[in-house]
């Protein structure tokens, strides 16, 4: 992190801060190759613990016939963005459901809940996995799905996952927090408020943007602090991923 990013994040002024997907964690299991934007198992960076409420947001590709064997979570919420393949979902509240690429699912891990998300496709599968802390803690877990078509979120934001009531398309979770998407053609623009208190990292899935005159690529991240409206250029068509949280 730079001296300038320090001290603007010391001042509450509000800033944009760039986290190449070069510089990201990198883990590489054979069957799962994950970048981490955040300190995430073995990977730690003081300066990237978390942005706001939002503690984990993984890049993932799991290897087909592959995933993630049970195991168990507690007082997270936790949103899995399908990317390209889809993701199985079984856990031990006797949910199963299987999410495709551009659709969301969501878990509010409550008091307590195990469960194991796998790859059961001919071709790799790559997702965002994202973390965010919820607001209170405890309570039953829950899970859900939604499809999302890509089409009626061309050139603005929709909401995907919400803890705000209004949103009631939105699957739901435990935090004061949006999880938006928009997909963006070649020299639009879209424009977000991050309000005051408030915390925004924003991915390109694809494609390539520019804010302020500088350029992000795929799967880049962009931590925008409380306080300011950016507006999001995009070079190529791209779709956006952003999670707006305390």
């Amino acid at each position: 992190m730079t001296d300038t990013a320090v001290a603007n994040r010391t001042a509450n002024i509000p800033s944009i801060e760039r986290r190449p997907f070069t510089s990201l964690g990198h883990a590489d299991h054979g069957w799962l190759d994950a970048r981490h934007h955040f300190s995430f198992a073995n990977y730690y960076d003081p300066d990237w613990m978390s942005w706001g409420a939002i503690r984990v947001w993984n890049d993932d590709t799991i290897a087909p016939n592959s995933g993630f064997p049970p195991h168990p979570h507690r007082d997270m919420e936790i949103i899995t963005y399908v990317r390209s393949g889809a993701i199985t979902h079984k856990d031990s509240m006797g949910n199963t459901g299987r999410t495709a690429a551009g659709d969301v699912q969501v878990m509010s891990a409550g008091s307590g809940v195990r469960h194991a998300e796998y790859n059961l496709e001919a071709e790799p599968t790559t997702l965002f996995q994202i973390w965010i802390e919820p607001t209170r803690t405890g309570g039953s877990p829950s899970w859900g799905a939604k499809p999302f078509p890509k089409g009626e979120r061309s050139g603005k934001f929709v909401t995907l996952a919400s803890g705000f009531a209004d949103d009631g398309d939105a699957l739901p979770i435990r935090a004061e927090a949006r999880v938006l998407a928009a997909t963006v053609k070649a020299g639009e623009r879209i424009s977000h408020e991050v309000g005051a208190g408030r915390h925004a990292y924003l991915v390109p899935a694809t494609g390539a943007v520019e804010i302020d005159g500088e350029r992000y690529e795929a799967r880049d991240g962009i931590a925008l602090s409380g306080g300011q409206t950016v507006t999001i250029t995009a070079l190529a068509d791209a779709e956006l991923v952003l999670v707006d949280s305390l």
